[in-house]
């Protein structure tokens, strides 16, 4: 019989992995619920018309594709099937796909729901999404995102709010060395307008956006393809390396964005989110204005966010910004702008295992492990454990007659950290001895103080 296998680009998360991964998802609900986020769901299957269209050529090809029920090649043109090219029938014999991201279900969701929905509309979302990617490290062709974004206001408090939400989730991961990265789009179309790139700025924003990873000499030589002038590059990177503080920065492009209105308003849009975040009494550690940051700028308008851990070899682990056209791709009237941003659950789990962040206790299953030695004290053990449970403390008993080494073994392996012993002189006394397995430390309890000295 053949071994069983998965699919390319997926995986098992066996219970220490599960547990883990839940606590960094229970920290991220948790601050979004905090901050007033509702939870939304939509279904893994949505129409290919729905899908197709949003992400670009190159999207589109990533899309998994579902089947039409029943005889779905029946009513297929046998011409088109001698050719032998699936693109020629692919609409004929599939009407749906599995989703790609959140934020088109999104979108469609707020369009169909516009007469329900309360706006500003703060939602989040934590589901699986899919994509006919080559898997990699890192890259997977199933793997969950967390959403929360705000639409139908243009206040730039949603923008200091995000930068706080961060905030508060590294703080519950027990992250401190990290940095959120916020520029605007404002800024950009401004330093395209300075060095005079108008309608070159795609060309000029894909290159920047490499600075990080390539350093400035590789960028030169990108722009210098694309027909950027050795002029045009010194005066970019006069820009592009400004230092200082955020308002040192601020003042610094303020001067020479005089002429265009685009770089004043992404200059005073981001002093105004810097100045929200003193009235939230918030410091601006971790956060910093990086002119060179460009990411995804064909979908957001306003302001855009990238978050990394320091010290790691993982890339970004958060990043969204502000859009004003999610809602018009399904042909609403209504412009809605909104901001938004996610969390990538694999690269902070893979981060939080290189820096060895997770708490021992994320992975046990259980607080108490009840041990017995016979049929008696096993029977007198199901009373205690249903007090406890009772109680709510999470606990379980051995469920075989077992050495008392292979129950302790046991305890061990699942992280349980405490242990009752009952043997028959606990069983004559009334009493519980209770065994620490972290410390090895042992006591006796009364069998009726047990629920009280675990709560």
């Amino acid at each position: 019989m053949e071994k069983p296998s998965l699919p390319k680009g997926t995986r098992d998360f066996g219970p220490q992995t599960m547990a883990r991964r839940n606590f960094i998802l229970q920290s991220i609900r948790t601050v979004f619920q905090k901050f007033g986020f509702q939870p939304l769901e939509t279904p893994a299957m949505e129409s290919l018309e729905t899908l197709t269209g949003k992400y670009g050529e190159e999207g589109d090809q990533l899309l998994f594709k579902i089947l039409d029920n029943g005889d779905f090649l029946k009513n297929v043109d046998a011409a088109k099937l001698e050719i032998r090219n699936s693109k020629l029938v692919t609409s004929e014999i599939s009407g749906k796909g599995l989703r790609y991201d959140l934020t088109v279900p999104f979108a469609r969701y707020v369009v169909m729901n516009r007469h329900e929905i309360t706006l500003p509309f703060k939602r989040y979302q934590i589901q699986p999404v899919w994509r006919a990617d080559r898997p990699q490290k890192g890259r997977y062709r199933e793997f969950y995102q967390c959403d929360a974004d705000v639409v139908g206001t243009d206040s730039l408090i949603c923008e200091a709010e995000i930068i706080l939400m961060i905030k508060e989730v590294m703080a519950l991961l027990n992250i401190s060395d990290y940095s959120i990265k916020i520029n605007h789009r404002g800024v950009l179309n401004g330093i395209a307008e300075v060095i005079q790139a108008t309608g070159k700025e795609t060309d000029l924003f894909v290159a920047i956006d490499k600075l990080e990873k390539i350093g400035e000499e590789n960028v030169r030589k990108e722009l210098a393809e694309k027909g950027f002038s050795t002029q045009q590059q010194d005066i970019l990177f006069d820009l592009l390396n400004t230092t200082g503080l955020a308002e040192q920065k601020l003042a610094t492009l303020s001067a020479a964005f005089s002429s265009s209105p685009s770089g004043k308003k992404g200059i005073d849009e981001l002093k105004d989110v810097f100045n929200l975040l003193e009235l939230y009494k918030s410091t601006t550690d971790n956060v910093e204005f990086d002119i060179a940051l460009a990411r995804g700028l064909s979908y957001y308008t306003g302001c855009i966010f990238e978050v990394k851990i320091n010290n790691v070899s993982i890339g970004s682990i958060s990043g969204g910004g502000r859009y004003d056209n999610l809602t018009q791709a399904f042909g609403a009237k209504e412009k809605l702008s909104g901001v938004g941003f996610s969390f990538g659950i694999d690269r902070i789990f893979d981060a939080m295992e290189e820096l060895n962040l997770f708490p021992k206790e994320t992975t046990a299953s259980s607080k108490v492990l009840i041990c017995h030695f016979d049929e008696a004290t096993l029977q007198y053990g199901l009373a205690i454990l249903t007090s406890l449970r009772s109680a709510g403390i999470a606990s379980e008993i051995y469920p075989d007659i077992s050495k008392l080494k292979k129950q302790l073994d046991y305890a061990n392996k699942k992280n349980i950290p405490y242990t009752i012993v009952l043997g028959e002189e606990e069983l004559k006394t009334d009493m519980c001895t209770i065994k620490n397995m972290l410390t090895g430390e042992q006591q006796k309890q009364p069998t009726e103080q047990i629920v009280h000295y675990f709560s």
